[in-house]
């Protein structure tokens, strides 16, 4: 099939648009009939109305006992009376029906005795007094519910106690998920170099069940065209909307696009957003079709913004938006203009205001879908936001939980998960929303008041302590505390075997040698300029020194795929990838504190974790700590 280039590049708001008013006559909601023991969650395809009412006989709302209120008519404290048993006062329970005759109930608490000669009361009682009439609840006929109404448990209940035992709702939008690619291969496989797991076909499909649909996906498919067109009318056959995973965007086995255009009409393809923006949105044989990008972020973010409203529509209902909140971004936001762009942010409450900070921003980056607790959208003519500035963010968490979250800004190290996963163990919703940008960034958020705490770990090459100096230096006016979280061993990360027989630093300068380094301002970057510049060893001469990578397992990774022959890093974080190693030193890693959180229950909650025997044992086992200070304050 011949290549095509982006026909253009619009708003995806525009795009659409475009396709649910050229589809609004063909693609319209169905219904079906559903018990409605089996109804949560669908939604109403047509009012419906009660068959019967509830209660359908005048019932006792208390027990006691049923009576004429006529006759208790002149009772009084001074002149109390008998009602015969059996004649003029009858025995009910809560729920039972009212005997006939009787027109009202007295509690058994307000019969003044029992005896032989039936009740004695000792005031009188109004008509209907403690009697649930027919159709008290409802009423044969009332409407029970409005159409294009979700399904709840009380609902459930309403239609049942209403006599409506099947109700019809909208039919489940039925999605048919294709993957293509020849690099795709299922999750169960045994990947060889170049492979590419299938999880977005999951992910879509997970989705289309929370949306409400019915997702149906398709056996992997290769970049055949032949092989595309077949699968893809396969689906147009028996399903609501069609869903093509990669394939459209431009390079040589992108055929999405064209295969549209074949069988139906293609809207658009190309929409300014980032990341996403190759979707292609047209229709096959009547149906929508939906070509999303294969990179796992665009996938999401692309499903979201044009598969959603689809589900939605076609149940009747409408995409609701998002949760939003006012935060304070903690670093300045660079974004092209021309593109809308969606950048991933974690959120925290510190003092009074909400703090946004930027994650990763790759389109592949699937772990910035799964800490993201909001999404930042930059819009398309604008070129981001400056540092400080504040700015909506959509919620993809509950905002609850976010305000038991803790803000760390700082030095990225392994403990810090193990840190917020025993807070969440101890029935904590938010533990930690960490940001890994380097100990002298973490000190500026501190000052800023972006930040509930940093972790830092900076050696001072005069007298050889860690932090305090820095901490004084930057926070002269702030009164700060210093927990120790950690020791822990900086090691030359090298692969299995150490091929190249590395073993000091002075390699590192050798010819050849690929070196990846932390970012400036990280403690890392620190102590290697210090070890470097101890012995004299000239920076320039070290291949990749400019390289840059945010964590430690970002350095062992580097490490572990080859692109790089050793990089300064966390024993941990070699050992998590099986990788080898050199000593180089141990160093202090410190939580710095600043005084007014101390008190917060949420900070004693985070400190008493760090002292907690189960948290220290499991600092242990990662290897290269040592937690012989660890929960201990610094004065």
């Amino acid at each position: 099939m011949e290549r095509r280039i982006y026909l253009k590049s619009m708003a995806w708001q525009e795009g659409l648009s475009i396709m649910m008013e050229k589809l609004a006559e063909c693609c319209v909601p169905k219904n079906e009939i559903v018990d409605s023991c089996s109804s949560l969650h669908r939604v109403t395809g047509n009012i419906v109305r009660a068959k019967r009412s509830s209660p359908h006989f005048a019932a006792s709302a208390m027990d006691g006992y049923a009576l004429r209120a006529k006759d208790t008519f002149g009772i009084s404290e001074r002149e109390p009376r008998w009602l015969e048993l059996g004649v003029q006062a009858i025995q009910v329970d809560t729920g039972d029906p009212i005997p006939q005759g009787m027109d009202a109930v007295v509690m058994l608490e307000d019969v003044l005795q029992v005896g032989e000669r039936g009740i004695l009361l000792q005031a009188p009682v109004v008509p209907w007094n403690h009697v649930r009439p027919v159709g008290e609840d409802l009423v044969e006929g009332e409407v029970l519910l409005p159409i294009h109404h979700l399904i709840r448990p009380q609902d459930q209940g309403a239609l049942l106690a209403g006599g409506v035992l099947q109700v019809e709702v909208r039919r489940k939008p039925r999605v048919g998920i294709l993957p293509t690619g020849d690099e795709i291969r299922p999750p169960e496989a045994e990947l060889q170099i170049g492979d590419i797991v299938d999880s977005n076909s999951r992910v879509l499909a997970s989705l289309v069940q929370e949306w409400g649909g019915e997702a149906t996906v398709w056996p992997i498919t290769p970049d055949q065209p032949y092989l595309l067109e077949e699968a893809m009318l396969q689906m147009a056959e028996s399903q609501d909307i069609l869903v093509i995973i990669a394939g459209s965007s431009q390079g040589r086995d992108d055929y999405t696009a064209q295969l549209i255009e074949k069988h139906g009409e293609l809207y658009l393809h190309g929409v300014a957003i980032k990341p996403g923006k190759p979707v292609a949105l047209g229709e096959v044989r009547g149906k929508p079709t939906i070509g999303i990008p294969g990179y796992p972020v665009s996938a999401f973010l692309t499903a979201h913004l044009f598969l959603e409203p689809w589900v939605k529509n076609l149940q009747g209902l409408s995409k609701m938006p998002p949760s939003t909140l006012d935060a304070v971004i903690s670093k300045k936001v660079f974004s092209s203009l021309g593109s809308e762009e969606f950048v991933r942010v974690k959120v925290g409450k510190v003092g009074d205001r909400w703090v946004a900070a930027p994650l990763s921003r790759g389109a592949g980056v699937t772990m910035s879908l799964v800490r993201a607790d909001g999404i930042l959208r930059v819009p398309r003519l604008q070129e981001g936001f400056h540092e400080g500035e504040t700015v909506p963010v959509e919620l993809l968490r509950p905002i609850t939980e976010l305000e038991e979250t803790l803000v760390c800004i700082g030095s990225h190290d392994l403990t810090l998960d193990v840190l917020s996963s025993h807070m969440k163990a101890r029935g904590g919703n938010g533990g930690l929303a960490s940001a890994h940008v380097g100990s002298l960034t973490g000190i500026l958020a501190l000052r800023k008041r972006e930040a509930h705490f940093a972790g830092i770990h900076l050696l001072d090459p005069e007298t050889g302590d860690y932090n305090r100096t820095y901490l004084q230096r930057f926070l002269p006016e702030r009164d700060v505390a210093l927990m120790n979280l950690v020791y822990r061993t900086q090691v030359l990360i090298v692969p299995k075997g150490n091929p190249l027989n590395i073993r000091t630093l002075e390699d590192l300068v050798r010819p050849g040698i690929r070196f990846i380094n932390r970012q400036g301002g990280s403690g890392t970057r620190v102590l290697l300029d210090y070890l470097l510049q101890r012995q004299g060893l000239n920076k320039e001469k070290i291949i990749g020194y400019e390289r840059e990578e945010f964590t430690h397992l970002g350095v062992a990774v580097a490490v572990a795929s080859g692109s790089a022959d050793v990089g300064l890093g966390i024993q941990s974080a070699a050992e998590a990838l099986g990788l080898d190693y050199i000593f180089i030193g141990e160093e202090r890693y410190d939580l710095a504190i600043p005084s007014e959180y101390l008190e917060e229950p949420r900070m004693q909650a985070m400190i008493s974790v760090v002292q907690s025997k189960d948290f220290q044992e499991a600092v242990l086992a990662l290897g290269g700590y040592d937690v012989r200070e660890t929960g201990i304050f610094y004065t």
